[in-house]
């Protein structure tokens, strides 16, 4: 996270200090502190707006020297559009808006948590916090020489002007650590591969421990033993070997049945024999999308003190085309017992999944899975980079994902299952192969995945288009996109957390 930005909560009646900032609505409404605030220069401020164009539609701005009468230097206003349009989203947009007008800018920043209507509630007011903190956060830690003076001292401190500062605090507590494990989440996918590679991203998760999550780490003699030799079969080539994490928060009742989220692992994608093209090789890195984001899943959920019993679980392997790589017509055998013919070295996030997945099944005996993996290009075909592709054996599950979802904005779709795509990945030789035709492709592969979870409740989100590369947006400006985990940490919060 950005250390240089720093947020935090005052009353109402705080003199504005450096640069102001207040809501209005698409008439250009303000609520009653911030016309306060305004004084005389209410009249001013709508000239400039009539100047600019500025009509109040939904995060867009109008960004001014303080007119006279006001003692900040500098005045925001941020539209929030029709009072009856707004969604809960639109805070966390707010708050990222504002957080880009401002950012290295190493000025004090006041923000009139109001809208036209009155003051914001608790809830607004830590959410508008969180968006500030989301699009605050960058990546430059291995950048020698900053762009200019300003982005490498500038400190920011923002102070959120509300009804009542306990209450609003209060509301941010759980906001502040689902924000720390978005960051997490993203901190691992930017990474180099060369930094982070399989023990060493397990030795990251590891760091939960502070948080009160159990972690166990399986290294290949421990995997060997289970007879996990589908994972064992991508990891082969690299010099690094791979890892298993198992990570256990237990905020529910003692014995009670837990929630389970598993993540693929791949600290970088070389295709392994079947050598990917070179050109954009280098995104592999994010490979391990899913499994950051259930590392930045159980950091939320602890940090928050979730009252719910959680399994994360991780295969963490580098796909590496050394000597002793596995080769296209191999056949290896999963922890499940059932045979695989490698058909392509490059589908291997389905054969790490396949044994992690059995793995929690039958030693958890979780109430549902939901896995998460950069698994195919061809999600992005169908979906692009707006919704994870979603998959599952059960209806309930998956309409609580979409319902989450668009709550969020970490948008899925359900895409279909269907014993007719089974044929394109029997086997003639083995019980499977791992991967089919080229039509289908992001079925075909969910499809195998469903072979490893027997009657367990299970949903698996392709998030290849949306974990890494997808397109900047108000809250996030950063290449790897932290994607998971607050649709899953709501997923929890509204479904499956003990309620107080």
């Amino acid at each position: 996270m950005s250390d240089a930005v720093k947020v935090g909560f005052v009353p109402f009646a705080t003199a504005a200090r450096g640069a102001l900032v207040v809501f209005c609505d698409e008439t250009l409404k303000f609520g009653p502190a911030a016309t306060k605030a305004l004084g005389e220069a209410a009249a001013t401020v709508k000239r400039a707006a009539t100047t600019s164009k500025f009509k109040g539609k939904s995060a867009s701005t109008l960004d001014i020297l303080a007119p006279d009468g006001i003692k900040a230097s500098r005045l925001i206003v941020i539209g929030t559009g029709k009072p009856a349009d707004l969604k809960e989203t639109d805070l966390l947009k707010f708050g990222g808006v504002l957080a880009g007008k401002v950012g290295g800018s190493n000025e004090a920043v006041t923000v009139v948590a109001e809208l036209a209507s009155g003051a914001m509630t608790p809830e607004q007011a830590a959410s508008v916090a969180s968006g500030v903190l989301l699009r605050a956060y960058k990546f430059d830690r291995y950048k020698t020489k900053k762009k200019d003076a300003d982005e490498a001292s500038g400190n920011v401190a923002v102070s959120l002007a509300v009804g009542d500062v306990a209450a609003a605090k209060k509301a941010f507590v759980p906001g502040n650590h689902i924000v720390n494990g978005v960051v997490l989440a993203r901190e691992l996918v930017n990474e180099p591969p060369n930094v982070l590679f399989p023990a060493e991203f397990a030795r990251r998760a590891g760091e939960l421990k502070k948080l009160g999550v159990t972690v166990e780490v399986l290294d290949v003699k421990a995997m060997t033993k289970l007879g996990m030799g589908a994972l064992l079969g991508v990891s082969q080539g690299s010099v690094r070997p791979g890892r298993m994490v198992v990570m256990r928060w237990n905020g529910g009742k003692k014995g009670e049945q837990p929630v389970a989220f598993i993540g693929k692992g791949v600290t970088f994608d070389t295709g392994g024999i079947s050598i990917k093209p070179a050109g954009s090789m280098e995104d592999m890195k994010g490979d391990m999308g899913g499994a950051a984001c259930v590392v930045g899943l159980m950091h939320a959920l602890a940090g928050r003190k979730a009252k719910v019993n959680v399994v994360g679980a991780i295969g963490i392997v580098e796909n590496m085309p050394d000597g002793n790589a596995q080769r296209p017509g191999d056949i290896v055998t999963s922890m499940s017992g059932q045979t695989i013919e490698i058909i392509n070295t490059d589908a291997e996030g389905r054969l790490v999944l396949a044994d992690v997945l059995w793995y929690v099944a039958k030693k958890f005996k979780p109430k549902f899975m939901v896995d998460l993996a950069t698994l195919t290009g061809a999600i992005m075909v169908a979906l692009g980079t707006e919704y994870a592709g979603m998959f599952s054996n059960n209806d309930e599950l998956a309409e609580r994902l979409s319902t989450v979802g668009q709550t969020t904005g970490e948008r899925v779709w359900r895409m279909p299952l269907g014993p007719e795509y089974d044929k394109q990945i029997d086997s003639q030789f083995a019980d499977m192969k791992n991967t089919g035709t080229r039509n289908g492709g992001s079925i075909t592969a969910a499809q195998f995945l469903q072979r490893f979870v027997d009657d367990t409740p299970w949903a698996h989100l392709d998030i290849a288009g949306t974990a890494m590369g997808a397109p900047k947006t108000e809250i996030n400006q950063s290449w790897g996109s932290g994607y998971g985990v607050r649709l899953l940490d709501r997923l929890v919060a509204d479904y499956y957390e003990a309620k107080k």
